[in-house]
């Protein structure tokens, strides 16, 4: 297989194993049941990093299913051909060409003789932060739940957070209440900025750690990548946060937080679209201008290479720049000393189309199957579909609520959002031998 095929069949592979622990009886709590649908259903969103469930994971689940969703969020998070990779280095067996190529395009790294070195800085970064990240959520939990289940709670969601997942064992815990997310966190600096950075550095990519640990956070040896990465992910999260600040000064939620509190508040609206899936307000009382800027920032994403979905900042940045060059009047994207490729346009251009195109496809889909559903609305569903492919997990509440064939869309969008749809597409596409003659030039009226 190539390179393409191993890594879209093998997230597949991935998902149907988890569905079948998952609709095992010791998986489920008593008095509960699990349809196959539902089980395949969290298996996706849980691979996948996105966070949309069909079922409460604290009251449904048993600690065995639990622990299933927790491997499979960690496997999802450092990608199937990393796992695979380690298991290669286990048994002492050497990777082929195609299956290096593909662990190295899983992590964004183009250099082959790194491949080695990119594996233990994966491995290590991975650890490092999460184990950093569950300390520092073990000081509220802790207290809060004991010693061993504030251990485990803080295990649970420092891993959730850094694959930007978004599942969470909240559901039952305050006042018997499910699918409540991090909302009685929503003003604990603590919580709600561990959870927060967690999801910035695991949406940044392990190519970009790897580059500044190897560059030492000098500025000029930085690949432009990584560059790139850092502008565009501080740009997005100081300007999402103060729009938030602007468009929810309103939001009745908002009313009782002092200043700090509603900046702290605002920044996690802005962190977690991009794309963890955890939640500290109930976005159905989010105003119209706070909705449409989270799905636009729930399309964006993060980094390539990264945990984090969407059609990724990079891919937003090269077509701005493109259209900041078209009003130029210049033929190329220049960026300081270096310009762009325009066959990177292209590519970005065919993956923010394509990707737009299937979430409106299955907006009209979801839609008509669910016109006779009182719990869906056109905004729900929009919503819903953005957040799948972004492989997010934001929800406005119908996710449970869907039908059987609604669930199977959401399904596909997450897989798609997931693996990628450059990915998927030169997966199935023929291998043709493509000659070297080249077409007349004809031109086009555009704008």
């Amino acid at each position: 297989m190539t390179a393409w095929q191993v890594l879209a069949l093998g997230y597949l592979v991935v998902v149907i194993i988890g569905a079948v622990l998952l609709r095992l009886p010791i998986a489920t709590r008593e008095g509960e049941s699990t349809t196959f649908t539902n089980a395949l259903f969290t298996s996706t969103s849980a691979t996948c990093v996105t966070g949309l469930i069909a079922y409460d994971t604290n009251t449904h689940w048993t600690l065995f299913g639990q622990l299933v969703i927790l491997c499979l969020i960690q496997l999802g998070g450092l990608g199937f051909m990393t796992i695979v990779t380690l298991i290669f280095r286990i048994v002492g067996k050497g990777m082929g060409l195609a299956q290096s190529k593909a662990f190295m395009l899983s992590a964004g790294e183009d250099k082959r003789s790194e491949l080695r070195r990119l594996f233990r800085r994966i491995i290590g970064i991975t650890v490092a932060f999460e184990l950093l990240g569950a300390a520092l959520l073990a000081v509220r939990f802790c207290p809060q739940f004991g010693g061993l289940k504030g251990a485990y709670y803080a295990v649970w969601h420092s891993v959730s957070a850094f694959c930007n997942a978004g599942f969470d064992l909240m559901g039952g815990v305050f006042n018997g209440e499910k699918f409540v997310s991090l909302t009685a966190y929503a003003t604990d600096p603590l919580v709600s900025l561990t959870i927060a950075g967690l999801i910035i550095v695991g949406g940044l990519g392990f190519c970009v750690w790897d580059d500044l640990f190897l560059c030492k956070g000098k500025w000029k040896k930085i690949r432009l990548h990584t560059k790139v990465a850092l502008a565009m992910t501080v740009a997005l999260l100081l300007f999402s946060t103060l729009l938030f600040l602007l468009f929810e000064r309103d939001n009745p939620d908002f009313v009782s937080y002092s200043v700090g509190e509603k900046i702290l508040v605002s920044f996690f609206n802005a962190v977690t679209p991009r794309t963890a899936g955890f939640n500290t307000v109930d976005y159905a009382t989010m105003s119209d201008a706070g909705y449409l800027l989270t799905v636009m920032l729930m399309f964006i994403g993060g980094s390539s290479g990264s945990t984090a979905g969407g059609v990724k900042i990079t891919t937003f940045f090269v077509i701005l720049m493109g259209m900041i060059a078209v009003f130029r009047g210049k033929r190329d994207i220049e960026l300081g000393k270096r310009r762009v490729h325009n066959a990177l346009l292209r590519q970005a251009l065919t993956i923010f189309v394509s990707c737009l195109f299937i979430v409106l496809i299955a907006t009209i889909a979801i839609c008509s199957l669910e016109t006779h559903n009182p719990a869906t609305t056109f905004q729900g569903v929009l919503f819903e579909t953005f957040s799948a492919m972004g492989t997010v997990g934001l929800t406005l509440g119908i996710t449970p609520t869907l039908s059987v064939a609604s669930k199977y869309i959401l399904m596909l969008l997450m897989y798609a959002g997931r693996v990628g749809i450059l990915t998927i597409g030169l997966a199935v596409a023929e291998k043709k031998e493509t000659a070297e003659i080249k077409k007349p030039v004809d031109t086009l009226l555009i704008g």
